[in-house]
C-alpha cells in the first residue's frame, strides 16, 4: 500500500532524487507528476552543450554518431533526426506478455528523474512530456523480455519512448489498448520529435530494474512484520514458549534485524492466555523446534538484507545514469554506469531470503498437521480424522511455493551472455532478477497467507483457552471472511481469502491495531 494516496497530490520531479514512497505513489496510485522549475532550467542548460557539440565538425559518441558496435560511423547532421527514431524503433524489440502498469509507470518516473538532473542533455519538452503521459495515465506496452540489465534497460525503455514520439502502443487511463498517437492526442500531448542525443538518452537507464527493486523493497518490508504476526501464531498455537525471544538474549548475538523481529514477536505474544497455561514447571517440552525458536533469526537476518537493498535503492535513485553524460563542469563522457550490476545483486539477495522465510514458515505449518508434533491437536487438524482431510493439501500448496521460490533464488546476475557484436560483453541480467523476484514476492504472500490460516485454525482448536489481543486480533479479521473449524470445505477460495488479506496489509494492520506499529 502507498504512503499517500491521493492522486490529486503530484509528485514533483527536481534535480535531486524521487523517493522511494514517492516512486509508489507514481506506480500504484496514479500519482500526477510535474516537473520543477529549477529543473526545467538544469535541462536547458546542459541542452546548450550539446546543441554547441553538434554543430561541431569533430564527432561526438550519442550526438553525432551511430550507437553501440556502430559508435564509428560519423553521421552527418540531415540524418540525426532519423538515426534518433531508428534508435527507438530498432531498439523496441520486447517479446512475451506484457509487464504490468505499476512496474511501466515506475520505469518512467525513474527515467523522467534522471532527465530532470541536467546530465543527460535532452530538451525540457522532452521530459515534460514524459511527467505530461504519466498525469494522463498514458502508459506504454512494454514486454517481459528484452532487458540484460546493461547498456540500461534497452527494450523497455525503448517501447516507453516509442509511445512518446507518437508510435507503439499504449494502454489509457481506463486500461484501454490503443494507438500512442490516438492516446497522446485524446490527452492533449503533442508527439516528441527527436533531436540529437535525446534517443540514446530515454533508453540507457537502469530503470526497469531499479523501479521493480523500490517496488520490492515496500512490499517486502511489510511481509516481513506480516511473518512475525504468523510465527506468532503458530508459538502460540503450538504450544511454543515466547522466553526465548527475551531482549537479553538477542543481545548477545546483537544483529540489528533480529533484535527487531523478536522484539516484534513478544509484543504480538503478550498477555497469551495460551502461553501463560503450559508456561509452568512442569511442562514437558524443554526447547521448541528451530522453526519457532529461530523465526527472529531468519526474519531478522532477512530485514538486514533488505535494509542493505534499500541503501543500494537510496544510490541508485541519486544518480543521473545515462552514456554520454554531461558532467557538471559542462563535459560530455562516456561511462560504464548504465551496468545494471548493484541493482541486479541486491535483486538476487532478497530473492533468496524470501526463500528461505518462506521455508520456515512451510515447517511451522507442516507442525500444526503432525500429531506427533502438533501437542494434542487432531491430525491436520482435520474435524473427523480419516473422514476429513483438514489441512493436509493446504501444506502441499504451501510446499509445491517453496520449491518454486527455492528455483527462483538461484540468482540471474551470475549469468552474462553478450551482444552488439561483442562490444557489449558482459551483462548484470538485472531486469530478469526483478522479474522473478516480483513471482516471489506473490509465492511468500501466498505461504505467509496459509501459514496464518493454519495457525488460526489451530488457535480456535486450542479453546476454551484464547489467543494473545494481538494474535486474538487477526484471527478475528480472516474469521470475518473465512469460517472456523469444521467438516472439510472447498479450500482453496478461503485460502485466496486469506492471501488478499495479507497481501492487502489487512492481517498486519489487525495486529498492529493491538501492539502499535511493529518494527
Amino acid at each position: 500500500m502507498s504512503i499517500d494516496s491521493d492522486r490529486s497530490v503530484p509528485v514533483v520531479v527536481g534535480t535531486g532524487p524521487v523517493s522511494p514512497p514517492d516512486v509508489v505513489r507514481v506506480a500504484r496510485d496514479g500519482a500526477e507528476v510535474v516537473v520543477s522549475d529549477e529543473a526545467v532550467a538544469a535541462i536547458a542548460a546542459s541542452r546548450a552543450l550539446i546543441e554547441a557539440l553538434a554543430a561541431d565538425p569533430n564527432p561526438v559518441y550519442g550526438v553525432s554518431t551511430g550507437f553501440g558496435a556502430l559508435a564509428v560511423r560519423h553521421i552527418p547532421q540531415e540524418s540525426r533526426k532519423q538515426l534518433q527514431r531508428s534508435l527507438i524503433r530498432s531498439h523496441a524489440a520486447g517479446s512475451g506478455a506484457e509487464v504490468e502498469r505499476e512496474v511501466v509507470r515506475a520505469l518512467m518516473v525513474l527515467r523522467l528523474s534522471t532527465l530532470a538532473t541536467g546530465r543527460t542533455g535532452v530538451r525540457p519538452v522532452v521530459a515534460q512530456t514524459y511527467a505530461a503521459m504519466l498525469s494522463a495515465g498514458i502508459t506504454p506496452v512494454v514486454y517481459e523480455y528484452g532487458s540484460l540489465g546493461c547498456s540500461g534497460d534497452l527494450a523497455p525503455l525503448a517501447h516507453v519512448a516509442l509511445a512518446a514520439i507518437g508510435e507503439g502502443t499504449v494502454r489509457d487511463a481506463n486500461g484501454v489498448l490503443g494507438p500512442a498517437a490516438a492516446a497522446m492526442a485524446v490527452a492533449g500531448i503533442a508527439p516528441v520529435e527527436l533531436e540529437e542525443k535525446e534517443g540514446l538518452a530515454l533508453i540507457n537507464g537502469t530503470d526497469g530494474m531499479l523501479g521493480m527493486l523500490v517496488l520490492a523493497c515496500h512490499d517486502l518490508r511489510a511481509l516481513l512484520r506480516l511473518a512475525d504476526v504468523t510465527a506468532s501464531m503458530s508459538v502460540e498455537g503450538l504450544l511454543g514458549t515466547d522466553k526465548v525471544f527475551a531482549a537479553d538474549l538477542q543481545a548477545l548475538r546483537p544483529q540489528p534485524g533480529q533484535a527487531i523481529a523478536a522484539a516484534n514477536m513478544v509484543r504480538l505474544l503478550a498477555d497469551s492466555p495460551i502461553v501463560a497455561s503450559h508456561a509452568t514447571p512442569d511442562c514437558a517440552v524443554v526447547q521448541d523446534a528451530y522453526s519457532l525458536r529461530c523465526a527472529p533469526q531468519v526474519a531478522g537476518a532477512a530485514r538486514d538484507t533488505l535494509d542493505h537493498a534499500e541503501r543500494v535503492a537510496a544510490y541508485e535513485l541519486a544518480s543521473a545514469v545515462d552514456n554520454p553524460v554531461v558532467t557538471l563542469d559542462g563535459r560530455v563522457e562516456s561511462n560504464g554506469n548504465f551496468h545494471g550490476a548493484p541493482v541486479a545483486y541486491v535483486l538476487d539477495f532478497l530473492a533468496i531470503v524470501i526463500a528461505d522465510v518462506a521455508s520456515m514458515s512451510e515447517r511451522r505449518t507442516d507442525r500444526f498437521l503432525d500429531k506427533a508434533r502438533n501437542h494434542g491437536l487432531p491430525p491436520f487438524l482435520a474435524d473427523d480424522p480419516g473422514v476429513d482431510s483438514g489441512h493436509m493439501i493446504a501444506q502441499y500448496t504451501q510446499a509445491a511455493i517453496v520449491s518454486d521460490l527455492t528455483r527462483l533464488a538461484a540468482p540471474a546476475s551470475v549469468d552474462s551472455i553478450p551482444s552488439s557484436a561483442m562490444q557489449e560483453d558482459h551483462v548484470s541480467m538485472g531486469w530478469s532478477a526483478a522479474r522473478k523476484l516480483r513471482r516471489a514476492l506473490d509465492g511468500l504472500t501466498r505461504v505467509l497467507a496459509i501459514e496464518a490460516l493454519t495457525a488460526a485454525r489451530g488457535l480456535d482448536l486450542r479453546a476454551p483457552l484464547v489467543p494473545a489481543p494481538a494474535t486474538a486480533a487477526v484471527l478475528a479479521t480472516l474469521r470475518a471472511e473465512v469460517p472456523g473449524p469444521g467438516p472439510d470445505r472447498y479450500l482453496a477460495p478461503e485460502i485466496e481469502a486469506a492471501v488478499r488479506l495479507a497481501g492487502s496489509g489487512a492481517l498486519l494492520a489487525a495486529a498492529e491495531a493491538v501492539t502499535g506499529p511493529l518494527g
